[in-house]
C-alpha cells in the first residue's frame, strides 16, 4: 500500500472510511517506515525487532534454493530467532496470525507455530499468495484445499477480449482469512490476545470479486491490462486496484465491529500499517506498473520518490495509525520518525512485558501516549541485497543512500534533507561529506555478516 492510498493520507479516489475512522479515533504518523521495501524482510524486521543490518531475512528468497525438502515458502527464521509473538505467547496471551507469513514453511524452524502463534491461518508462501484463488491455505500444519480449480497468479493475454470472469475462481481466500480473524477474536474475548493480520491486499495479482470492482466508475478505465507487466490480465485495472484497497478497508471495519461487539474495542491497542510502497514501473510499458497498477492515476506515493523495492521514501515510507482510547490521542498527528524494528520494544512496553535484550528498535510507547517527541533517536538502517543492492541510513532529518552496490557500476552516495525535501530531489552529497562518513561508520558498526543475503557495504568493501 502506497503512502498516499488512504483517504486520511490524501487519497481522493478510493474511499477508505473504516481506516479513516481509525485515524480520527487515534493518531496518524506521517514519517513511519517499513523495515524493508519488499515483503519477507519487512516482516522479519517487524517480528524480530531487528533492522536489516542484523535481520536474518534481508530479502525475498525461495526456500527450495536452500532447503530442497520444502515445496513452498521462503527462507526460514532460525530456531534462535525470537519474535514478538513468542514473548506474548509466553506471557499467557492467545496468539493468532491470519494472512501471509513468508518467514519459513510449515515444518521448518520458521513455521509460524514455532515462532509464537497458537493459530496460523492463511498463506505460508508469498508465491502462492500471488493468487487470491489459490489451491490451498494452511491452518497450522494442515493443508486446507479451497479451490479444486485454482486461478494462477501469473498469465498474459496478448489478444482477444479480457474478461473478469476468466480470472475469478470458486473460493476467494481473503474472505476466509478475515472470517478466521473474527472467530479468533470471539473465542478469546475474555483473555489477553495478540492478533497479527498481514492481509494480502493490495498486492497483485489483481482479481478481486466482481461486485467490488463494479463499485467504481466504468469511465476510469480507458485501456485493459493484458498481463504485460506481470501477474494477471484485468479488463478494468484501475477499478480492480481500487477494489482491493476498498476490500482491505472493509476488513478493518469488520475487525473494529467485532471488537465493539465483544466489548473490548476500547481496551485493545490497534495498529494499522503497510509493509512497503506501491508497485514500481516495469519497462517497456509506459502506462502500467507491475501487475497493472496505475500509480499515477491514484497519486499512490503522494509526491514521494520511488516505489516498492526502493529505499527512497516511496518504497519504505508507509501509513501508520495507532488507536487506543484514553491512552492515544484522538485525531492526533505525529511527524516523529519511526520504523518497523520499533514495534517489538513498543508492544512490550505497552503490555508491561520485559523487553528482550539486543533489539534494534526504540520504545515508542511514551511518544504514542502523549509524551514529548524525542530530540534524537538511533539512526535507522536498511541493508537490502535486492533490486541491485542498496543501503540507506536515516540520521536525524537526513537520509544517506546508495544504490547499485551489486551491479557493475555501483551508484554514488546521495544525501537528502527530508525535513525540506520529502521528494528527495536535491542531492546534498557534495556539501555533506560528514554525513556520508557517519553513514559509513554506522553501517560498519551495525551490519553483521549474512552469507545468504550479502550486500557490499560502502566504506568496508569499497
Amino acid at each position: 500500500m502506497g503512502w498516499g492510498e488512504l483517504g486520511c493520507y490524501g487519497q481522493q479516489k478510493i474511499p477508505t472510511p473504516h481506516i479513516d475512522a481509525l485515524a480520527a479515533q487515534g493518531t496518524r504518523f506521517t514519517r513511519h517506515y517499513s523495515g524493508a521495501p519488499v515483503c519477507a524482510p519487512a516482516r522479519c524486521a517487524l517480528m524480530t525487532g531487528k533492522h536489516l543490518g542484523h535481520a536474518e531475512v534481508r530479502g525475498n528468497f525461495r526456500v527450495q534454493a536452500a532447503f530442497p525438502e520444502f515445496t513452498e515458502g521462503q527462507y526460514p527464521l532460525s530456531e534462535q530467532a525470537l519474535t514478538v509473538a513468542q514473548v506474548f505467547q509466553r506471557a499467557g496471551y492467545a496468539t493468532g496470525a491470519m494472512g501471509k507469513w513468508g518467514l519459513g514453511p510449515v515444518g521448518s524452524t520458521g513455521d509460524p507455530n514455532r515462532k509464537g502463534f497458537d493459530l496460523f491461518f492463511g498463506y505460508n508462501c508469498q508465491g502462492v499468495a500471488h493468487s487470491f484463488y489459490p489451491p490451498h491455505l494452511w491452518r497450522n500444519a494442515e493443508r486446507i484445499v479451497i479451490n479444486a480449480a485454482p486461478i494462477p497468479g501469473h498469465q498474459k493475454q496478448p489478444e482477444g477480449e479480457v474478461r473478469m470472469e476468466d480470472w475469478i475462481g470458486e473460493t476467494y481466500a481473503p474472505r476466509l482469512m478475515i472470517a478466521e480473524a473474527v472467530k479468533f477474536l470471539e473465542a478469546n474475548q475474555s483473555r489477553p490476545f495478540f492478533l497479527y493480520l498481514p492481509f494480502i491486499e493490495p498486492h497483485v495479482a489483481m482479481h478481486p470479486p466482481r461486485e467490488s470492482v463494479e463499485r467504481f466508475p466504468p469511465e476510469w478505465d480507458t485501456q485493459v491490462y493484458r498481463g504485460q507487466c506481470g501477474y494477471l490480465p484485468h479488463p478494468r485495472p484501475r477499478a480492480g486496484y481500487a477494489a482491493m484497497i476498498s476490500d482491505l478497508d472493509s476488513y478493518v471495519g469488520r475487525v473494529m465491529e467485532t471488537l465493539e461487539r465483544i466489548g473490548v474495542a476500547d481496551q485493545t491497542l490497534v495498529i494499522f500499517t503497510s509493509d512497503n510502497g506501491t508497485t514500481h514501473p516495469r519497462p517497456p510499458d509506459p502506462h502500467f506498473h507491475v501487475g497493472g497498477v496505475d500509480a499515477a492515476f491514484f497519486n499512490s506515493t503522494a509526491g514521494l520518490r520511488g516505489y516498492k523495492g526502493s529505499l527512497y521514501e516511496g518504497g519504505i515510507r508507509v501509513p501508520l495509525i495507532v488507536r487506543l482510547p484514553g491512552r492515544v490521542a484522538a485525531g492526533g498527528v505525529s511527524d516523529a520518525p519511526s520504523y518497523f524494528p520499533d514495534w517489538f520494544p513498543t508492544l512490550c512496553a505497552a503490555a508491561g512485558l520485559e523487553t528482550p535484550a539486543g533489539l534494534d528498535g526504540e520504545n515508542l510507547w511514551p511518544l504514542i501516549t502523549g509524551g514529548p517527541v524525542p530530540k534524537s533517536r538511533k539512526p535507522m538502517v536498511w541493508v537490502f541485497p535486492e533490486y541491485g543492492g542498496q543501503v540507506a541510513v536515516r540520521i536525524g532529518e537526513f537520509k544517506v543512500i546508495r544504490q547499485g552496490l551489486k551491479t557493475k557500476k555501483p551508484g554514488v552516495w546521495e544525501v537528502y534533507d527530508l525535513s525540506q525535501d520529502h521528494a528527495e530531489e536535491r542531492d546534498l552529497a557534495a556539501a555533506r561529506p560528514d554525513l556520508i562518513q557517519q553513514a559509513e561508520d554506522i553501517l560498519r558498526r551495525e551490519v553483521s555478516e549474512n552469507a545468504r543475503f550479502p550486500v557490499p557495504i560502502p566504506g568496508i568493501d569499497g
